[in-house]
């Protein structure tokens, strides 16, 4: 859908604002949620990152909007530089973007970048979260990674091919309108008319 380089960075800009909200309420909300509650002995899940000062990031409790931020800055370079680029190219490596119907084609890309931006991500997350007060130890870095993995992928895959992508590809139409086959040659036969 996205024809030049432009296009491209600004359908990646939206798909990262709605995916990074996306996410940092999956994460809080239905991952974490009960815990926090718990932990904080509040009523919901708001009321309890107040009571503790923030979500735990970088070894410090920050405000929800600093989470966001930190995630989209990360999310963005990496959808920019590598996640839609890598996707395009292994779709083209199965499929003949050409001869295939570009509803299975933007499905492969869609699950080649949820393929790639999910442990690129939960590895980035779990730097971001990992309980630093503890110490550090590789090993449980690796299991955290792994654990982010297990819960985000299937939300990842899901979430992009039935909510976010429909959504952003409806968003993006609005905003770079294409004329249609029917809309050129309407305007064409319009123009051969006044001559």
């Amino acid at each position: 859908m996205p024809q030049n380089r432009f296009e491209r960075v600004a359908f990646a800009f939206l798909t990262v604002v709605v995916t990074v909200h996306a996410y940092v309420f999956y994460s809080l909300y239905v991952v974490n949620g009960q815990t926090l509650m718990a932990v904080n002995n509040a009523d919901g899940v708001i009321a309890a990152i107040n009571k503790q000062g923030g979500v735990y990031m970088f070894g410090n409790f920050l405000p929800i909007w600093a989470v966001v931020l930190v995630e989209f800055a990360f999310a963005f370079a990496l959808e920019v530089f590598m996640g839609s680029p890598v996707s395009f190219k292994l779709a083209c490596r199965v499929f003949n973007p050409l001869e295939t119907n570009p509803v299975l084609f933007e499905t492969a890309i869609i699950c080649a970048t949820a393929g790639i931006m999910c442990p690129a991500m939960s590895f980035i997350a779990a730097f971001l979260y990992y309980p630093y007060y503890a110490g550090f130890d590789v090993i449980s870095l690796l299991a955290m990674w792994l654990k982010l993995v297990c819960f985000n992928f299937p939300f990842a895959v899901l979430s992009q091919l039935f909510f976010i992508q429909p959504l952003i590809r409806t968003v993006f139409k609005a905003i770079f309108r294409r004329k249609s086959a029917e809309e050129n040659i309407t305007e064409a036969n319009g123009v051969e008319g006044a001559e």
